[in-house]
């Protein structure tokens, strides 16, 4: 059940990337959470009763509803429908994202055969969504998709720390919930004042400030 989840969970990186409307990326973003949710309860061994509750507390409630309802409040505030065109044209950007896929499994295989206390398969999948979201802040333009892709890249880190060890500490975990909620309310922020002097939130204006 647990690899059926992992991998819907590396499909995803494929909608993204597919993807040219911001909605359905937090929509995206909001099905991780709640993958990554069922993972957490599944994979719960012997844990303290407050370290269950706050990781699924994290997961379902944080990353599956709370933040996405805050960034859709964002999205229709500013009337954002698609992405400003990214720098690698869409066709060339599906092939990254099946190259990514695909050297997901192939670092699955080779964790499996030099790491035994690694999960093979969680660590192939969150290390493809890292490799993802860094490609998609280098190739979008748009000042909120980098918000939208920190937060993927902060579920393959999430994912990561399932993949390498059963337990994660409660201080491990406040740090982690900590620095989610400091990056996207700064982000957002920042994104609000900047679409208030340009309409269209695209990075490429970020070049002419001056101080």
């Amino acid at each position: 059940m647990s690899d059926f989840l992992i991998i819907l969970l590396g499909t995803t990186i494929l909608y993204v990337f597919a993807a040219s409307r911001v909605e359905a990326f937090v929509k995206t973003l909001a099905l991780q959470g709640f993958l990554l949710f069922l993972l957490v309860v599944i994979d719960i061994h012997d844990l303290f009763w407050l370290n269950i509750s706050f990781l699924l507390l994290e997961t379902l409630v944080v990353k599956a509803v709370v933040i996405p309802i805050l960034l859709m409040t964002i999205i229709r505030r500013h009337e954002l429908v698609s992405e400003v065109r990214p720098a690698v044209p869409q066709f060339y950007s599906l092939l990254a994202a099946c190259g990514i896929f695909a050297f997901g499994f192939v670092i699955a295989f080779w964790a499996a055969r030099v790491e035994q206390g690694v999960r093979p398969l969680y660590f192939g999948v969150s290390i493809a969504l890292i490799v993802a979201s860094l490609f998609l802040i280098v190739n979008r333009r748009s000042i909120f998709t980098h918000i939208l892709c920190y937060m993927m890249l902060e579920n393959g880190i999430f994912l990561l720390s399932l993949s390498v060890a059963n337990e994660m500490p409660m201080l491990v975990n406040l740090g982690v919930l900590l620095d989610l909620f400091v990056g996207i309310y700064l982000l957002a922020v920042f994104f609000t004042r900047i679409q208030a002097a340009y309409d269209d939130g695209a990075i490429d204006a970020l070049t002419h400030l001056k101080d």
